[in-house]
């Protein structure tokens, strides 16, 4: 049999475990947490506004229990090494790396946690191994490109029947284009349309794209939504506008400025939940262990202002279906 003395000691070590671990994440949370923010874009992307927005809505306030270091490559894509780099060496606790910066997180380090704010396919490029379980140290929020490439089509097509030549503006160096471009190959054989690739590498190539999609009789036209495409937004709306194209993009911002249609995931909700990725890897657990999550809501939204413009008729069925009307 136990003995009392015995007893009461195991006991007082049962309880004193949980209590020290409280104690842990309650030291985490009274020091200053260490992010940093590497991002394809510009320092005031509208996406880090939204990951600091979820930040201060889980109490992380900067200069009080947070600091954020900021490296941002302003759309030069060769430069996100090297920036990573200095993230790395300037010993953040975790790194949050927006779009196409994931590759060069990667690539950086193998310890740091890195939570992905949104990616099109981490799987199928190899970011990660599964979406489940993760491991290492990647985790973070897919919006599901390869996946979506065929019902972006579809929907297209449901749009606009006639539509029998779909140009597709893509840049060929962004790692989910060709995983992208495979499904959106097959759902055209399936339907029977005809697609003309628009390979572009930098904003000198837009124009000669949407001229060769006018020369080539391009119906209508889909912007696979990556990097290139969101540093350049203003731009290809505009083109597509001047050549009268029904387009169809990834998610709602091109909608918002006057793009036709998206269909997709709403983004920044999706980086408000990566800060609260951060938060949990801040307060003790593994990036490796948190899976990776796709969107849980997907939104078709129509410009019908745009559309009007473009002396285009939305078919009523496919605007009861939407989302969202913009009039």
């Amino acid at each position: 049999m136990m003995k009392r003395r015995e007893f009461i000691t195991l006991l007082g070590g049962a309880v004193a475990w949980p209590l020290a671990v409280r104690a842990q994440q309650r030291d985490r949370m009274h020091r200053i947490a260490r992010v940093g923010i590497l991002n394809y874009a510009a320092a005031q992307d509208v996406r880090v506004n939204d990951f600091r927005d979820g930040l201060r809505e889980l109490g992380y306030v900067e200069g009080q229990n947070l600091a954020i270091t900021y490296r941002w490559a302003d759309g030069h894509l060769d430069r996100l090494p090297a920036l990573a780099d200095e993230l790395v060496a300037s010993k953040v606790d975790v790194i949050i790396a927006i779009g196409t910066a994931v590759w060069a997180a990667k690539r950086a380090t193998s310890t740091v946690p890195i939570v992905i704010a949104f990616s099109g396919d981490p799987v199928g490029n190899g970011v990660v191994s599964s979406l489940a379980r993760p491991g290492g140290n990647i985790t973070g929020f897919s919006y599901m490109s390869t996946d979506l490439a065929a019902k972006r089509l579809e929907l297209l097509h449901q749009a606009f029947p006639k539509n029998a030549r779909i140009a597709i503006l893509y840049d060929p160096s962004e790692p989910a284009t060709a995983l992208e471009m495979r499904e959106t190959d097959a759902a055209a054989r399936s339907i029977g349309v005809t697609l003309q690739p628009l390979r572009v590498g930098s904003p000198d190539d837009l124009e000669q794209a949407f001229a060769a999609a006018a020369r080539e009789r391009a119906d209508a036209l889909i912007v696979f939504t990556h990097g290139f495409a969101v540093l350049n937004q203003g731009r290809i709306i505009e083109l597509a506008a001047r050549q009268l194209l029904p387009t169809m993009y990834g998610w709602r911002d091109f909608p918002n400025e006057g793009g036709l249609m998206s269909y997709g995931p709403n983004i920044p909700v999706m980086v408000r939940k990566a800060a609260s990725y951060v938060d949990r890897i801040i307060r003790g657990e593994k990036a490796g262990d948190l899976p990776v999550e796709q969107p849980a809501r997907l939104e078709l939204i129509v410009n019908l202002k745009t559309a009007k413009a473009l002396g285009l008729e939305v078919p009523a069925t496919l605007l009861a279906r939407a989302d969202e009307v913009i009039e």
